[in-house]
């Protein structure tokens, strides 16, 4: 069993498939939305145990519970072929995000809830030297947990190599790229993300197709791992927007 923590997490998970044993909330607490989480799991028959907010304070992994943990099922890990599948079910060009060893469960969970926003069909992570989805990702990601497939590898070199079978083009986010905005980022892709301390490994980068930066002018020399997915994923999809309205 993983917690689920927080108020939008926990009504994201009783909108999805995740099973559900039971639900605690804060004794008295049933203002706004913990309302909405109470109606919710009354209709699908989850028990609700009201407990002192003091042992939500003692279980929580996030510290930010906003009172209320629900206990459900382990996160369900995505075979590569199946977030393959999701874009040719949808008949959308494949739209993939690759992260190299990002370690912090909250840059995770932010690239989570951007990839939801965006469309992507996928984020693949190795299985060694990665954040994995736990109560903080969960609660970082505002429930987009629910929501974006995450596939663990062995091999980063390995699966952008499958990728590229697949036709898939491969673009990593590195300093001695080209300008985001001049590169064509539509048709099936895939954005690597390197990890917040070193960025993208050399055998990674020396397999991924072209390199793209974020043009920069300020004293700090680079970004939070999660905001720099957000500008060029969103750069994907006004892209593909733009082409859609042509």
């Amino acid at each position: 069993m993983v917690k689920i923590e927080g108020r939008n997490p926990v009504i994201e998970a009783l909108r999805g498939d995740r099973n559900i044993d039971k639900i605690m909330i804060a004794s008295g607490a049933k203002e706004g939305s913990i309302k909405k989480i109470i109606a919710m799991a009354k209709d699908k028959g989850i028990v609700i145990q009201y407990v002192d907010r003091k042992k939500l304070d003692e279980i929580s992994e996030s510290h930010s519970h906003q009172g209320v943990i629900a206990m459900g099922s382990n996160y369900r890990y995505y075979e590569l072929d199946e977030i393959l599948n999701i874009a040719k079910d949808k008949g959308e060009d494949s739209f993939i995000i690759i992260l190299d060893e990002i370690t912090d469960p909250h840059n995770l969970g932010s690239i989570m809830r951007t990839a939801d926003a965006v469309g992507a069909h996928g984020i693949i992570v190795p299985k060694r030297r990665s954040a994995s989805i736990t109560p903080v990702v969960a609660k970082a990601s505002a429930g987009a947990v629910e929501y974006v497939p995450v596939c663990k590898v062995t091999n980063i070199v390995n699966t952008i190599k499958k990728l590229k079978e697949e036709g898939i083009w491969i673009a990593a986010a590195d300093m001695e790229g080209e300008n985001y905005y001049k590169k064509d980022l539509t048709g099936p892709i895939g954005i690597v993300i390197g990890s917040e301390g070193f960025g993208i490994s050399r055998l990674v980068k020396e397999k991924c197709d072209f390199t793209v930066r974020i043009p920069m002018v300020g004293k700090v020399t680079s970004l939070n791992a999660s905001v720099a997915s957000s500008i060029l994923l969103y750069e994907v999809f006004k892209q593909r927007i733009e082409t859609k309205e042509v």
